[in-house]
């Protein structure tokens, strides 16, 4: 399902030059190709694609002379309001190609419906565990929510499920900052059949979300009440989840994860509980704020199948990457018995925010519980 995977041919029909575009999404609408070659106009019929198939489409320009040297472009369904995207819903950049290559295969990840990169039918429901769910460990009370997949309430099956921090930026759009979108992310895995998992959404302590992300004494931020925080994750969080939703308890369908100080947080519970977490997600972790995280104390020598996705971006600052680098290789040097798998995403151009992370969520669940390698897992 690889949104980008192209075939190139280099021997065409002299001045002239054919497009073949697939997609595992298809519906009547019919497909126009739009670009620096027409001023971007849609629909234009000089420009419609021929249907050879479900989801097969073709189309040749018979005079390559009239062309830009260079094409610039995109495909659509009927409209804009059709226009491609990747295969988890996101906008794409514009297509480039030499007019003189002969022959281009490509593949379309979806096409936007109804304005949306989505289907509504598919996005997950959302349940408030309770707007103050008490933490013991740490004397307070917390908004916890559950989103489940939109076929929870009759598919009868049990689910994994991923721990996920700052539930205020997860799905409300009406985040100050923006949100990861995981909802409507949630809704375009399920369609492609990868929605069979419930995430629960922790809301962080607002002023104090630094104090209790921040794992122990000794780390460049001062005392935190890491600790207290995961145990109350590990101890009386989980064993509530699994109580009331039809879970699958065991470490390898468990997950766990977060973004900056949430990333942070989560590879300390990863590490200091693998017995409960097989699964982490981490994106853009805060390794600044604790370098040597307890790598001392850990042992991974019975923490048989984790798996590790972490997201960096090479512009969110100069030591990002090489933080999280230093981290997956400490981690490694732990024993070979500890049999841990790492997805290393880095964006060259990637920054530090929750738009950054929600098209990245995706992904992320796709390797992490469905076993979709990185190619297959391209969007």
């Amino acid at each position: 399902m690889a949104e980008n995977k192209t075939t190139v041919q280099r021997k065409g029909k002299e001045g002239k030059l054919s497009l073949s575009v697939s997609s595992n999404f298809d519906d009547e609408r019919p497909v126009y190709i739009a670009g620096n070659f027409n001023a971007w106009q849609l629909p234009d019929e000089r420009y419609r694609l021929q249907r050879e198939g479900e989801g097969r489409y073709r189309f040749q320009f018979d005079d390559i002379s009239t062309l830009p040297s260079l094409l610039e472009y995109k495909y659509a369904k009927g409209d804009w309001e059709g226009r491609e995207l990747t295969l988890y819903g996101e906008e794409v950049e514009n297509r480039n190609l030499l007019s003189n290559i002969g022959f281009k295969a490509e593949q379309v990840g979806r096409w936007r419906t109804q304005n949306l990169g989505y289907s509504p039918d598919f996005l997950p429901k959302i349940e408030i565990l309770d707007e103050a769910f008490e933490i013991p460990q740490l004397i307070k009370t917390r908004r916890i929510s559950a989103l489940l997949p939109f076929d929870y309430e009759t598919s009868g099956k049990n689910y994994p499920v991923l721990y996920l921090q700052d539930g205020q930026n997860l799905f409300d759009d009406y985040a100050p900052f923006g949100n990861w979108a995981i909802d409507k992310k949630l809704a375009t895995l399920a369609e492609l059949g990868l929605g069979d998992i419930i995430v629960i959404a922790i809301d962080h302590a607002e002023e104090d979300r630094v104090k209790e992300f921040t794992p122990s004494v000794g780390g460049n931020l001062g005392k935190g009440e890491g600790k207290k925080y995961v145990r109350f994750l590990a101890d009386t969080l989980k064993p509530y989840v699994d109580k009331h939703f039809r879970t699958i308890p065991d470490r390898t369908h468990t997950g766990i994860g977060g973004s900056s100080m949430g990333g942070l947080i989560s590879i300390y519970a990863g590490l200091m509980y693998p017995e409960v977490y097989g699964r982490l997600l981490i994106f853009s972790p805060s390794l600044w704020a604790a370098p040597n995280i307890h790598f001392h104390a850990i042992n991974l020598e019975e923490a048989h199948d984790t798996r590790v996705y972490i997201y960096a971006g090479e512009g969110e600052s100069n030591t990002m990457v090489p933080n999280i680098k230093k981290f997956q290789q400490a981690v490694q040097n732990q024993g070979s018995a500890a049999n841990v798998e790492f997805d290393l995403s880095i964006d060259p151009h990637g920054h530090h925010n929750e738009a950054q992370w929600g098209r990245e969520f995706p992904k992320a669940i796709a390797w992490l519980f469905f076993n979709k390698s990185s190619e297959e897992n391209k969007a």
